[in-house]
């Protein structure tokens, strides 16, 4: 396990939109570089920067054309190799986005498959062994190659699937995990892996993880152990690598060799109930959404399990956001967020905040592009300043990747910087004091202090810390005398607390961190 993980909050990067230096409109390597020193100000040591790979673009980058080659309209290798020591030289760490389960039709190894003649790139993609022989439970495209067969698509028309294999196998045209070609697919992203760690990388958050081999059982046991294999090529020649996994189960992830893997936004679970639980019928129910009537043990009741079976093997990422999820100030005001990022910062885990979300950008109604659709309005450019441009290119504003945010109030970095209260200036107060004590690490011990149904406030121990919550419009105490013994006044507030003789006293919206 790499020890800096312990301590790492994580900034995710959507590079088209972060910050233009060559007046084209879209965001770029350079442009990143040049906000280092930014991020670093947010308490952000590390960095997870979406695809930034050679691409025709038809899904935002995640159809790769070329692994081991940079995107053109980000900069060049030497460009990310520029990034990579300039982050190391602040003492943050970046780690890239690995796409393993397909590429782009335009990739070279799927030109190659697509050929009559059998070479050695023929089984490195799904294929069928006749062009009307469909892919049943699958999407698949056939009549497109001058192969005789139809191919397996991962997600868009654009993007063929790897490989890896069928562990439950009905057609004599499936594979099976263990079979070399399959392995040579495996071997395949280990050499992509290993081209960029040599260059200054320090790990991969990893595209869909759990869907690599196809048929697989409940347990993703032959996905898993591929990324088993994995881990043991990091852990002998790169130990201090990271691999972040997009795979929501961690129970599962995190037996397979990830480090961490993310909590996201699924409906119902656990962390959709704290801040996006508005596609009910009734309304908003939201943990956090004042007077929301939320109910703290809806998210305890999925994340509590979670904690327990993967707290000795890894580690569970809470997100602001990321570029698949509508931004939280959708729905939440600036008030409400401050207590969103304030518990989302002190749970156990390695924590990601998503571009923007520091000074509460907004989700915008903006049309589709590069695949996005619903999930277009979370990767608009960022807000650097007042000006018409928002600080984000010096070229024409038709040439945007995406439209800013043109509001007469859009948050920006400029006015948040000059207000103490901001939301932008509370996020640093918080990973100042994330990083400050020992007990708020990823690892430190959890454990719940109060939590009843339908009632606030919530309270829970990291190590010697005890954290308050009450993002209710009334103010609420509770007897805490039984698990922890609380005296004097917090070390962090938002809003006011109090605890006396045991009885802990919490204001409408407010959080106490107790030392």
């Amino acid at each position: 396990m790499p020890n800096w993980l312990k301590d790492a909050v994580f900034y995710e990067i959507y590079p088209q939109s972060f910050n233009d230096t060559n007046s084209d409109g879209i965001g770029d390597l350079q442009g990143i570089i040049d906000k280092l020193d930014y991020v670093k100000s947010l308490g952000c040591n590390a960095i997870w920067l979406n695809p930034c790979f050679d691409s025709p673009f038809k899904d935002a980058g995640y159809d790769v054309r070329d692994y081991k080659k940079v995107a053109p309209r980000y900069g060049t290798n030497d460009d990310l190799v520029k990034l990579f020591d300039e982050a190391h030289k602040r003492g943050m760490k970046i780690l890239l986005d690995l796409i393993p389960g397909h590429t782009s039709e335009e990739h070279e190894w799927f030109k190659k498959s697509c050929e009559i003649e059998r070479n050695e790139y023929s089984d490195r993609y799904v294929w069928t062994n006749g062009a009307f022989c469909g892919i049943g439970g699958h999407p698949y495209i056939g009549g497109e190659a001058d192969r005789d067969g139809c191919y397996m698509l991962n997600f868009f028309k654009s993007q063929p699937a790897l490989n890896y294999g069928f562990l439950n196998r009905t057609e004599d045209w499936q594979k099976a995990p263990d079979d070399p070609a399959c392995i040579e697919t495996r071997e395949a992203m280990k050499d992509i892996m290993r081209f960029w760690l040599d260059k200054g990388c320090d790990g991969f958050r990893v595209d869909m993880a759990d869907s690599l081999v196809k048929e697989d059982d409940e347990n993703k046991s032959a996905t898993g152990k591929i990324w088993k294999n994995v881990r043991e090529m990091l852990d002998k020649d790169y130990p201090e690598a990271a691999i972040v996994a997009e795979w929501c189960d961690p129970g599962q992830a995190l037996l397979h060799g990830f480090h961490a893997d993310f909590y996201l936004d699924h409906w119902g679970n656990g962390y959709n109930t704290l801040i996006r639980d508005y596609e009910t019928e009734g309304g908003d129910h939201s943990f956090i959404k004042k007077d929301s009537g939320g109910d703290i043990m809806r998210f305890l009741n999925d994340y509590l399990p979670r904690y327990e079976r993967t707290k000795d093997k890894g580690f569970i990422s809470f997100i602001t956001c990321n570029h698949d999820t509508p931004r939280p100030a959708r729905t939440l005001s600036n008030e409400e967020l401050k207590l969103a990022y304030a518990m989302i910062l002190t749970l156990p885990g390695v924590p990601f905040i998503y571009y923007g979300d520091e000074i509460g950008m907004r989700y915008l109604d903006v049309r589709t592009k590069e695949g996005g659709y619903h999930r277009t309005g979370s990767r608009t450019p960022m807000q650097w300043d007042n000006s018409e441009s928002r600080g984000f290119s010096s070229a024409s504003k038709d040439k945007f990747y995406l439209p800013v945010d043109s509001s007469s109030d859009a948050p920006t970095v400029e006015a948040q910087e000059k207000d103490p209260s901001s939301l932008l200036n509370e996020v640093r107060r918080l990973t100042a004091l994330k990083h400050e004590q020992k007990d708020l690490q990823a690892d430190a011990s959890f454990e719940v202090i109060y939590a009843e149904k339908e009632k606030f406030p919530f309270v829970y121990r990291r190590g010697n810390l005890v954290i308050a919550i009450n993002p209710s419009g009334k103010e609420c105490s509770a007897n805490i005398s039984a698990k922890a013994n609380v005296a004097g006044n917090p070390v962090y507030t938002i809003g006011t607390a109090s605890c006396d003789s045991g009885k802990l006293t919490i204001a409408p919206q407010s959080f106490a961190v107790f030392g």
